[in-house]
């Protein structure tokens, strides 16, 4: 399954899950990542870390390792 790490500048997916039943896990369904969200990669650092994303009407940054899961539906 393709994770929201995958996704390049300017691609979107729809979010189907989160994985991990951690603190992060819950920050990120705080934040919005719930499952139907569709979420956009803006841009990348660099060197790929951090990423800044848009969801829901506003930007954020997450690092490659948190965005790996954030699991999006097939297309």
């Amino acid at each position: 399954m393709k994770t929201l790490a995958d996704l390049t500048p300017d691609e979107q997916g729809c979010i189907h899950s989160i994985t991990g039943a951690d603190g992060l896990a819950q920050r990120l369904a705080e934040l919005g990542f719930t499952t139907g969200q569709t979420v956009q990669v803006v841009r990348c650092a660099p060197f790929g870390d951090p990423m800044q994303i848009r969801i829901r009407g506003f930007h954020l940054a997450l690092r490659r390792q948190e965005a790996q899961r954030v699991r999006l539906a097939p297309q």
